[in-house]
C-alpha cells in the first residue's frame, strides 16, 4: 500500500509542477510587446482553476492515502480535461499536446495495472472525440483522428501485454525466491546438525587419550570439518547478505579482550596450518557489532591460513583518526598489483602459476567487504608479491568504558568449567550425545534432555537447542525453567535455524545465541561467560 501511496503522490506532485510551467509561461507571453493579455485571460483562468483542483487532489492523497478507485478515476478526468481545453483553444498549433494524452494513459496503468490501463484508454478516446467535435481543424483531417484514435488504443493494449508479461514474470520470480529461501533455511538446518556433532564427537576423541597416530587422524578429521564449516557458512553468509537480512547490533566491548577470545577460538586452525599467531594487546574499548565483526576477522584470518601456511601472523589495534583500526598483517606470497582491484568480488580467487590448490571459492574477501559497509567498517588491503599482504579493518568508533562489578577472585574465575550443572535440551539424539560427551569431558555435570516438557532442573546453566519439536520452543523451555527457579538462570541457545529471527524473539532475556556448526572452543568461551555471570546477584524473574 504504501508503494501504491506515493506514486499516486508523486503524480500528483508532478500535476501541480507542469501546471505551474504553464501558467508561468501564459503569463510571460501575455507581457510580451505586441501581445494583447486580455486574449490570454480565459486560459490563465483555467489554468487557476486547474492549478487549485490540482492542490486540492494533492492534498487528500497526502491525507488520506490508500486506494480509492473513485479519485484515481476523478485524476484521470482532471488530467484529460486540461488537455482537452489546450488541444481545443490552441487548434493545429496544440497538437503536441497528444503526447500527453498518452503520457496520462500508460502512466495510470503502469503504476495501478491493467484494470486502470483499460479505464484511462477509455477516457481518453472520448476526450479525442470531444476535441474532434469542437475543433474545426481536426474536423477537417478525419484520417489524422482516426490515426491519433487507432494510437490511442493500440499502444496501451500492448503495454497491457507487457504489463502482463511482467507481472508473471515477477510472480513466477517471488514464488522461485521464496522455494529458493525454505530449501536453503531447511538444507541449512539439515546440513548444521551432523557437521555440528562430529564437530563436538572428535572434539570429544580430542580430550581422550589417544596416540600419536590416532591423533592426526582427529587433527585431519577437524581439519576436513573446518573447511566443509567455512564454505558453508560463506555460502550463508552470502545468502543472508543478498537478502539484506543481516541487521548490525552495536554493543560497547573491550576490543583486546576480545580480539584475544578470537585468537584462541582459532589457534587450532592456525596450528594446522602451521601459523604463529601474534597479537600486540591493547585496552581500547569501541562501538561495534562484535558478531559481525568477529566473521571479518575470521574471513580474512581464514585467507592468511590458506596462503600464509607455515608463516606468523600479527593483528593489531592503531589510531587512525577518530576511530581504531584492527590491522591484519601475514608473510604470504601476496597478491600481484593486477588482481588487487578484483579481491573483493564474489568469487574471484587469486591464482598463481603452479599455484596448488586451495580450498575455498572466494567468498571470502566479498563477505567481509559487504559486511564492513553494514556496520560502518571501511577495509583496505595492502600487498606486494613476496612480502606479504596487510588488511585494514578501520572505522571503529571509540567507547568509553563502562563500568563493571569487580569479580570475586575464586577459582571458578580461573577458566575451570569443573562442577558446573549444565541442564543440555536437544532434540536430536546425535548432538544431544556429542554435546553432553564434551561438556563431561570438560568437568561439567550435564543433564541431558530430549524434551523440554515437564522439565525440573536445579542447574547452574540452560544449553537448549532452539527447535525442540512441535510443542516447543528453546526460549519457551528457559522461561519456563527460569519461572520455576524464580530467577533468571543463565542462558544459552543453539540453533541451526535463522540466527536474525531468534536474536528478534528473544528481546531482553539476556539469553547467548550460538549458530550450529559451533567450534568447540566458542562453546567453552560462551559457558565461562555464563558461569561468570552466574556467580552476579540473581535477577528476579
Amino acid at each position: 500500500m504504501k508503494f501504491e501511496k506515493n506514486t499516486e503522490l508523486d503524480q500528483a506532485n508532478l500535476r501541480i509542477i507542469i501546471a505551474s510551467i504553464a501558467m508561468v509561461y501564459i503569463c510571460v507571453l501575455g507581457v510580451l510587446p505586441g501581445q494583447r493579455f486580455d486574449v490570454y485571460l480565459p486560459v490563465v483562468v483555467y489554468i487557476t482553476l486547474f492549478l487549485l483542483a490540482s492542490i486540492v487532489l494533492r492534498q487528500a492523497i497526502a491525507r488520506w492515502p490508500g486506494h480509492y478507485p473513485a479519485r484515481r478515476i476523478f485524476a484521470m478526468i482532471h488530467d484529460y480535461t486540461g488537455t482537452c481545453f489546450g488541444l481545443v483553444l490552441g487548434g493545429e498549433a496544440a497538437l503536441p499536446l497528444y503526447a500527453v494524452i498518452i503520457w496520462v494513459n500508460l502512466g495510470n496503468g503502469m503504476r495501478y495495472g491493467s484494470r486502470y490501463l483499460a479505464i484511462a484508454t477509455g477516457l481518453a478516446l472520448l476526450a479525442l472525440l470531444a476535441v474532434y467535435r469542437l475543433t474545426p481543424v481536426w474536423q477537417a483531417q478525419p484520417y489524422m483522428v482516426l490515426m491519433l484514435m487507432l494510437t490511442s488504443t493500440v499502444i496501451p493494449f500492448y503495454a497491457h501485454l507487457l504489463l502482463e508479461r511482467t507481472r508473471k514474470a515477477s510472480e513466477e520470480a517471488v514464488a522461485a525466491n521464496l522455494e529458493k529461501s525454505r530449501f536453503l533455511a531447511q538444507a541449512s538446518h539439515d546440513l548444521r546438525q551432523p557437521i555440528h556433532s562430529i564437530g563436538l564427537f572428535t572434539a570429544c576423541l580430542r580430550e581422550s587419550r589417544l596416540g600419536e597416530q590416532e591423533r592426526q587422524l582427529v587433527d585431519n578429521i577437524d581439519r576436513s570439518l573446518l573447511n566443509v564449516s567455512q564454505l558453508f557458512r560463506s555460502i550463508l553468509d552470502l545468502y543472508t547478505l543478498d537478502n539484506g537480512r543481516i541487521l548490525p547490533r552495536l554493543q560497547v566491548f573491550n576490543l583486546g579482550e576480545w580480539l584475544a577470545d578470537l585468537i584462541r577460538q582459532n589457534a587450532e586452525a592456525a596450528r594446522w596450518a602451521g601459523v604463529e599467531l601474534r597479537l600486540r594487546p591493547c585496552q581500547h574499548w569501541v562501538q561495534s557489532d562484535p558478531a559481525l565483526l568477529a566473521t571479518m576477522v575470521q574471513n580474512v584470518l581464514s585467507n592468511c591460513f590458506k596462503y600464509g601456511a607455515q608463516r606468523p601472523v600479527l593483528i593489531g589495534v592503531r589510531k587512525r583518526g577518530n576511530g581504531l583500526a584492527i590491522v591484519i598483517y601475514d608473510r604470504g606470497n601476496g597478491i600481484a598489483e593486477e588482481h588487487l582491484p578484483k579481491v573483493f568480488e564474489e568469487f574471484y580467487r587469486v591464482r598463481q602459476v603452479r599455484d596448488k590448490d586451495v580450498e575455498g571459492v572466494g567468498l571470502g574477501l566479498s563477505i567481509v567487504k559487504r559486511l564492513g559497509q553494514l556496520i560502518g567498517v571501511d577495509v583496505a588491503l595492502r600487498s606486494q608479491l613476496g612480502r606479504g599482504t596487510a588488511v585494514t579493518l578501520h572505522g571503529l568508533p571509540v567507547a568509553v568504558a563502562p563500568q563493571l562489578p569487580v569479580m570475586r577472585d575464586d577459582v571458578r574465575q580461573a577458566g575451570l568449567l569443573t562442577g558446573l550443572k549444565v541442564c543440555l535440551v536437544e532434540d536430536d539424539r546425535n548432538v544431544l550425545l556429542a554435546t553432553s560427551a564434551l561438556l563431561e569431558r570438560w568437568g561439567c555435570v550435564v543433564q541431558g534432555e530430549l524434551s523440554g516438557q515437564g522439565l525440573v532442573t536445579d542447574c547452574d546453566i540452560i544449553v537448549a537447542d532452539y527447535d525442540l519439536g512441535p510443542h516447543s520452543t528453546g526460549i519457551e523451555c528457559i522461561d519456563e525453567v527460569r519461572r520455576q527457579r524464580g530467577f533468571a538462570v543463565p542462558a544459552m541457545i543453539i540453533t541451526g535455524h535463522d540466527i536474525e529471527k531468534i536474536q528478534a524473539a528473544l528481546h531482553d532475556r539476556q539469553i547467548a545465541i550460538l549458530s550450529k556448526p559451533v567450534r568447540p572452543a566458542e562453546l567453552r568461551a560462551t559457558l565461562r561467560s555464563l558461569r561468570d555471570r552466574q556467580t552476579e546477584p540473581a535477577e528476579q524473574v
